[in-house]
């Protein structure tokens, strides 16, 4: 090591161009290969049970997310233009290369099911526009009939018809999400307005704002660590070395990334706000320190200086950086990829930051010259004067106040932890009153839903869904979850096939808009479907040999809660499906974002635990003392405890964003422990007593925690300019986290260390 620290002080020059050199290569590799991935599928383990499942569904029914767009005309749709529109719409949302022509729903190319002389026949509302009051009235009265088209492509006032287009994950970019856009609102005019929702939309609008997202905070945040690092260490050389580190990290990560081709995931835009506020800290403790050598030592040449400032803080720094690295290197027990990267690619940044601290810094000083030195302290403030020994003073003389007080804040946020819920939702991460939420809302309003979960249920028995009985207690299922839950708008099975052709076959008679009442006669009408209609239509529902039934459920919202709602009453029915002989399972992305939302959890807790683990295991080793280990997670669970204890209280729920919360705020606090407790040690070992220990650990690892604490603090509320409800919440979050940790570490820290004295029994 000394050797190499010779070196890097010789060939300074060497060093800062070789570094800036590949930062060159990083950034131009992240600028042509970086990709933006936002497709929920993407984000989940293609090995769990739920979504191999799910997949195998979707193969059979057909189950794909759908683009829908919503075509309003105040004065009503029946009218010659607006049925233009909805068909020249529909025509031209066929014609795209990402979408088939069959998996376009509209007015236009929708099925009637009308009973004739012959039998039954299927028909389309209309293939050309009508334009005689006459037959613009016979078109709305059919519709008007048909319960399977009534307020599922026309809304319930008359004013709205949805044409929906259904389309493979694969085939979603910014260019297709940009072209439906384009093509939508080019159909508006003064009597019609264009709504366009569903999940792709959504998906496609988060991956359209998150990088715009990104480049607008991170300019802020820089500005933001500038400016507060120059009035924390009054030096521009300082600043400057320091604020160098964190580009060069983030640099290096994102271009890391890039060329190992991993998206970036809407979280991962948090990454640079991230490096940026956390790398400066290695600086910070590092000009810190070498500022008071110089107070102290000023006839001191640069090199003395920087070889007392590496020998006396690459400990701290290396134990600090690795003990940062390990809370997010625990995020890679989450199933759940994008915080799987998110954890592995920020841990990488945070090592890099230390590498260039202890390079860049040393080699930046050598050909730039040494910082201003820190104010002095006299012997007159050692003596009682200095804010820092007073508080110090003021602590151990009332050890009391910090244990009650840790007592009752752990009481609170067992009690606030318990209102904890988790959310997967996609839209919850737009502003209430941004358009794409309003648009959802108005379609919710008009219509059964834009999110859906699909009831699969199977059977052994071929030809089981051809039952009545079967039949009935689909129907009747239906029928339950549509009238006890608010929340679910729609639903859509065979169930609703049989009933509409048992009416048309009796003169449309409501009498008869009912499951038939035997398993040969619902066969005769599926035949005459099956050869009358399209019967692409029906295996949406059913499969060819009847032994799997699909049973689309549309909800008015995609947060889990109203998932959960709508599985909760379906659960009621599975005892009385077994004793039929069909099992009940779930698929598509409503269901898969449930899942979601338990792999969330899971991950949350493990990564808690294991992180936590970690920092004690390696600061046991690094102060040989399992008690110091003990003490230095003591703030860290303070922490988490009131991080969580709020959320509960704040109603704010767990998410992607959020999920990352405690392995953060461990990462990130143990920092302040380390270089803590290292300062209490080493002023031991100088033959200090008790109250002198913690009187000059406090002076000097408490003056860099505070500008660590500050400059976290300040690089994290950045996060409230984002566009992102969950971030402003996590910046929040975060903040509130650094400055309780940092709370923590100088208060029930030191009268823990002083209470057990761990390093005087050492010593003695």
């Amino acid at each position: 090591m000394k050797r190499f620290l010779n070196w890097l002080l010789n060939y300074s020059w060497i060093s800062l161009i070789v570094i800036l050199v590949i930062s060159v290569f990083a950034f131009y590799w992240m600028k042509e290969n970086t990709q933006m991935e936002t497709d929920l599928d993407e984000y989940m383990p293609k090995n769990h049970p739920a979504f191999i499942y799910s997949d195998e569904a979707e193969e059979i029914f057909n189950i794909k997310d759908a683009i829908i767009i919503a075509i309003e005309n105040k004065n009503g749709i029946y009218n010659a233009l607006t049925l233009e529109k909805v068909k020249d719409l529909t025509k031209e949302l066929q014609k795209l290369p990402e979408i088939e022509k069959d998996d376009v729903t509209s007015l236009y190319t929708a099925d009637n099911i009308i009973g004739t002389e012959d039998g039954l026949d299927v028909k389309a509302f209309y293939k050309k526009v009508p334009k005689s009051g006459d037959d613009i009235a016979e078109l709305a009265q059919n519709v008007r009939s048909n319960e399977m088209i009534n307020q599922r492509l026309v809304s319930k006032d008359e004013t709205v018809t949805v044409i929906i287009a259904s389309i493979h994950d694969d085939v979603f970019s910014q260019e297709f999400y940009q072209k439906i856009l384009e093509v939508s609102h080019s159909y508006e005019d003064s009597n019609h307005n264009l709504y366009v929702a569903g999940t792709p939309i959504v998906e496609g609008t988060l991956a359209f704002l998150a990088p715009k997202d990104m480049q607008k905070m991170v300019p802020i945040v820089i500005v933001v660590i500038l400016i507060v690092l120059f009035l924390l260490l009054r030096s521009i050389k300082a600043t400057l070395l320091t604020f160098f580190v964190v580009i060069i990290s983030t640099l290096w990560t994102f271009g890391l990334m890039a060329f190992l081709n991993i998206p970036v995931y809407s979280i991962s835009t948090m990454i640079p706000v991230m490096l940026i506020a956390i790398g400066v800290a290695d600086g910070i403790h590092l000009f810190n320190h070498l500022q008071l050598y110089i107070s102290h030592n000023p006839g001191s040449s640069k090199k003395d200086a920087i070889k007392e400032m590496i020998n006396s803080m690459m400990s701290p720094v290396i134990m600090t950086s690795v003990t940062t690295a390990v809370g997010f290197v625990s995020l890679l027990t989450s199933q759940v990829y994008p915080i799987k990267y998110f954890g592995l690619f920020t841990a990488f940044g945070v090592i890099a930051a230390m590498v260039f601290s202890l390079i860049f810094i040393p080699a930046g000083i050598m050909i730039f010259g040494l910082p201003k030195a820190a104010k002095k302290i006299t012997e007159n403030k050692e003596s009682g004067n200095n804010f820092a020994y007073r508080i110090a003073g003021y602590l151990l003389k009332h050890k009391m106040i910090s244990i009650f007080a840790s007592i009752i804040i752990v009481i609170l946020s067992v009690i606030g932890m318990q209102k904890i819920w988790i959310n997967s939702s996609f839209l919850d991460k737009f502003e209430k009153n941004s358009e794409i939420v309003l648009t959802d809302a108005f379609i919710n309003e008009k219509f059964g839903g834009t999110s859906n979960i699909n009831l699969i249920l199977e059977s052994k028995q071929i030809d089981q869904f051809k039952d009545p009985e079967t039949l009935r207690m689909v129907d009747l299922l239906q029928k339950n979850i549509e009238d006890s839950l608010d929340i679910v708008g729609d639903s859509f099975s065979l169930a609703d096939y049989m009933r509409r052709m048992n009416k048309v076959m009796h003169a449309d008679l409501e009498d008869y808009n009912i499951i038939p009442s035997s398993k040969e006669l619902n066969a005769q009408y599926l035949l005459l479907y099956e050869m009358s209609g399209d019967p692409d239509n029906l295996w949406k529902v059913v499969n060819y040999d009847y032994s799997k039934l699909n049973v689309n459920i549309q909800l008015k919202s995609d947060d889990s809660k109203s998932i959960r709602s709508a599985i909760k009453v379906i659960e009621q029915y599975e005892d009385r499906f077994k004793e039929l002989g069909v099992d009940v399972n779930y698929a598509g992305s409503g269901y898969k974002a449930l899942v979601f939302t338990d792999l969330i959890l899971e991950g949350q807790i493990s990564s808690l635990i294991l992180s936590l683990l970690i920092v004690m295991v390696l600061l046991s080793i690094m102060f040989r003392k399992i008690i110091v280990g003990l003490a230095a997670t003591v703030p860290l669970l303070l922490t988490a405890l009131i991080s969580f204890g709020l959320m509960g209280a704040l109603d704010i729920p767990l998410s992607t964003t959020t999920a990352l919360l405690s392995s953060i705020a461990i990462g990130i606090g143990i920092d302040y422990a380390v270089h803590f407790v290292e300062q209490y040690r080493l002023n031991v070992n100088k033959g200090f007593n008790p109250l002198k220990t913690a009187q000059y650990t406090m002076y000097h690892s408490g003056r860099a925690i505070s500008f660590n604490a500050i400059v976290v603090i300040a690089g994290f509320l950045v996060l409230l300019f984002s566009v992102f409800p969950p971030n402003r919440e996590l910046g929040a979050l975060i903040s509130l986290n650094m400055f309780t940790s940092f709370l923590g570490t100088l208060t029930i820290l030191l009268v823990i260390l002083n209470f057990s004295k761990v390093f005087f029994k050492q010593k003695k």
